[in-house]
């Protein structure tokens, strides 16, 4: 029995040694801190496991409940599916008024959900409030510019924030979520994004192919950083966060060097995020007052060549008999635009197996669409 367990001593050290020399002692983070901080898995609720650097907001201005709220009921169809995918939050806004909130599994309106890849979308929201404020030409300028070591790239000289924003950027990066060993599941957990993101080479020339590739959305973040000189929280909320007099402040998460997880990770409220997707609804108009250009806005939302169900970092269906636009987090978080009809949908929840369509739209969000454009007209 002795020489057995000297042997499995002996194996587990091996093995423990053979994982951290080819660079998975992120795994060994995760493990820890899932086990002291709650969910094994990546959560909407994750906000106490990281570091993060603090959103401010001030002057909060509440949204006003519309004569009609929350006397409508969700159809049955729509509460089924909610109900089995998990759902924590469901805000509803029509002509900038909240018509309908209702939460689950203990969340309320002062609870803060990870947004996951939904702050790809507010990245490019921010490179269109730096190109405003002066610090970039525009979207087609050259990444190099702001990081010079892409110059000494064969294909990386001519990448451009465009081609991060829309997802063709060419790196060499296979976008995984399903095991522990995926460079997803690294880049959630490792100590230094910007190295990582950084070492990623670029295979093939920008701006040829769509590929959605979440080190792109770090990448884009480490050059927006360096672009104004400021952390990508306090630029958030200066540009966004307080301009649009958001209830609570937020969180984003960030690794141990300090550097947000641009590819994920704000933590806000669900009313707050649907004042992002009315901002955009809005054109980046708030209360009389052009916070973001207009014609951004309408760059941000317009589908790429490349894929018709794409823009910058925002999702698009122009297939759909009532066009929308939406951000899109894993595990199904959902910011909803409908311009036709000037309504906003905020859903989060905690969903890996939500079905999507030949686009990889997930079949979901038309059910929103379709059920709660239904129960508005009732």
């Amino acid at each position: 029995m002795k020489k057995i367990l000297t042997a499995f001593i002996a194996g587990t050290s091996a093995t423990i040694a053979l994982i951290y020399l080819a660079g998975y002692g992120y795994i060994f983070k995760a493990v820890a801190m899932n086990l002291k901080k709650g969910s094994l898995t990546p959560s909407t609720d994750d906000n106490e496991k990281f570091p993060s650097h603090h959103i401010a907001n001030a002057n909060p201005i509440f949204w006003q409940k519309d004569d009609s709220y929350n006397t409508k009921k969700l159809s049955e169809k729509l509460m089924d599916d909610l109900k089995e995918t998990r759902a924590s939050s469901l805000i509803i806004i029509r002509d900038n008024k909240l018509i309908h909130e209702q939460y689950w599994k203990n969340h309320h309106e002062y609870s803060l959900t990870n947004s996951f890849s939904i702050a790809k979308g507010i990245i490019s929201i921010l490179v269109g409030c730096a190109i405003d404020d002066g610090y970039l030409q525009s979207e087609d300028q050259l990444l190099s510019s702001v990081l010079p070591d892409y110059k000494n790239s064969e294909f990386g000289r001519h990448l451009t924030f465009k081609h991060l924003m829309t997802m063709q950027a060419g790196l060499d990066w296979e976008e995984e979520y399903h095991h522990p060993f995926a460079p997803n599941s690294k880049q959630y957990f490792v100590d230094d994004l910007k190295k990582q993101a950084l070492e990623v080479e670029v295979k093939e020339m920008p701006g040829e192919k769509y590929e959605y590739q979440s080190v792109a959305a770090q990448v884009l973040g480490i050059a927006l950083t360096e672009a104004t000189g400021m952390k990508l929280a306090d630029y958030l909320s200066k540009k966004i966060w307080i301009p649009l007099g958001m209830e609570l402040p937020a969180k984003w998460s960030i690794d141990e060097k300090g550097m947000e997880k641009a590819f994920c990770c704000i933590h806000a409220t669900a009313r707050d995020f649907a004042k992002i997707g009315q901002f955009i609804l809005q054109n980046g108009n708030w209360n009389g007052q052009q916070i973001l250009s207009e014609q951004f806005c309408k760059n941000l939302i317009l589908p790429t060549q490349a894929n018709d169900a794409f823009c910058y970092t925002v999702w698009a269906n122009d297939d759909s008999n009532i066009k929308y636009r939406f951000f899109y987090g894993f595990l199904g978080q959902f910011i909803i635009m409908i311009p036709d009809k000037n309504i906003v949908i905020v859903k989060t929840g905690l969903s890996n197996s939500l079905e999507v369509d030949k686009k990889k739209r997930p079949h979901q969000v038309q059910l929103l669409v379709d059920e709660i454009i239904k129960m508005t007209e009732q």
